[in-house]
This record gives C-alpha cells, structure tokens and sequence, in this order.
C-alpha cells in the first residue's frame, strides 16, 4: 500500500501547483491513496467547495484540514456531504461539531482510516490529542491501516504524539508549520513519521504569503495584512509512505519538495 500525502495547500497558486504536479506525481509513484491538506486553499485560510472539487478533480481522495477549517463558513455548506471526502481536526472540541474527524476508506480489499488531529501547543486549546487519539484508535477495526494528518506548531508535540502512537497507527505526518523537515523515519519498524510534509504554493514568498508585509512586520512589530503571494513560482511538498498491508507497519517514508529550482523527482 503506497499512501501518497501533500502538504498544506495554500491559496489559487496552490491548488495550480496540485493541478500541474499532482497527475505526474501519481503516474510516477502510482499510490493507492492521496491525501491532501487544503486547509489554507481558500485565499490562504480555509476551504470552500470549488477548491475542494479543484483538489480531487487533480487526484486527491481525501482533503484534510486544521486551525483554518472554519475560517470560511461556507464550508459548512458541504462539510456534512457523506459523499465528500473532507475531513476537520477530531478533536475540536464540543457536541455536534460539524463535519468529520476521520473517515474510513476501502483501497481494494484493505480498510484504511484517514484521521485527522489538531495539536494545542501554543494553538487553540481544543481536546488533548493524545487522549482524543487513544479513544478513537481504540474503537477503530484493528486490521485497518490508520494514517494521521497531525495539523500542529510545534516539532516537539509531533514528535511525542508519533512516539505516543507508535504500533498502533500506520504513519503520523504533520502539517501547519509550511517548512519541510528532514526527518523522514520509520519508528521502531513499525509507524512512519515526519514532522512536516511542508506546503503547496509559492516558492518566492514567506510561507505561501507575500514578503513584504510580513518582513514590515518584523521590523515594525506591528499588525500587517497578510496576502497570499499568487504571482510567485509553484512548489509542491509530499511524502510518499510504503505500508505492508498484511502487518500495517510502515515500510519506509520519503519526503520531496519539487520547486522552480528543483525539478528532479519528474526526471
């Protein structure tokens, strides 16, 4: 079972990215599952339903989100659509949240969880992570692969939150931060993990968002409007993950960035 996973999908320039390099990356790994996170599709902060369609129009088959999911309500206009594949961090706390925080999918003969958690460290304070992902794995068919989408700031809470899960989930990669790690590993042979898969979007700016308001800021230390850069060069960051669909242990995990100035994995 290959799992091919793209990271964080940000404004019109990302999902062009996804629409270009998405088809030859498939042809080239030809993955059983794609996964994308399209949380900041939306002008840079949320999803709405034609950048959803643009994504699995490209091949995705399941959207994941984070701390954006909410930022354009008309989200809440196909969130709840059994038919759409697109998930909302599980752990958002209350009753009757909208949407879904994992969903089930069947890849020939084989289950596969797609789960996706929000991390609290200096984020919002949903539910504990830890505790809402123990309960939930818990209740899950134990002969399914899991595959967590892990939306948070801090490397420190991926890390011990992929430790915490290892043996129990297939793989753990995480989202949110825009910068691709290095780190790309198979935890004691069995669950595999990357602190962050990285972005889809500009090259030339700052996290997929202009450079200057963002530079004025730091200089100024004061509140700038942020846009995102859509006239900059496309970049795609993925992780393809090899899981052995008898043991549901990882097998291996690479991560790739394909930019203006890197264009080796379509070689």
């Amino acid at each position: 079972m290959k799992i091919l996973f793209v990271g964080d999908v940000v404004g019109s320039i990302g999902i062009k990215a996804i629409e270009t390099y998405l088809p030859e990356i498939k042809k080239k790994v030809k993955p059983q599952l794609t996964i994308v996170n399209g949380e900041n599709a939306a002008g840079g902060k949320g999803t709405k339903e034609p950048d959803y369609q643009k994504i699995t129009r490209a091949g995705a088959d399941v959207v994941t989100g984070g701390n954006h999911t909410w930022d354009k309500r008309e989200i809440l206009d196909f969130i709840d659509d059994p038919k759409k594949n697109i998930l909302r961090p599980y752990n958002f706390s209350g009753e009757n949240v909208p949407g879904r925080g994992f969903l089930k999918i069947k890849v020939n003969t084989k289950e596969v969880y797609v789960i996706n958690m929000q991390g609290t460290a200096l984020m919002q304070p949903l539910d504990n992570p830890f505790i809402a992902a123990d309960k939930l794995v818990a209740k899950l068919d134990k002969d399914a692969i899991k595959f967590v989408d892990f939306h948070a700031e801090t490397t420190s809470e991926k890390i011990a939150f992929a430790n915490y899960m290892v043996g129990r989930v297939s793989a753990v990669c995480g989202t949110h931060t825009h910068v691709q790690t290095n780190d790309a590993q198979v935890i004691n042979k069995q669950t595999a993990y990357l602190t962050d898969v990285g972005m889809t979007g500009s090259y030339d700016g700052i996290l997929g968002d202009k450079k200057e308001p963002i530079i004025n800021r730091f200089l100024t230390q004061r509140p700038n409007k942020f846009d995102v850069d859509e006239d900059g060069r496309m970049q795609i960051g993925f992780a393809v993950i090899d899981i052995n669909d008898q043991t549901n242990n990882a097998r291996s995990i690479k991560n790739y960035v394909i930019t203006p100035n890197n264009q080796s994995f379509l070689n």
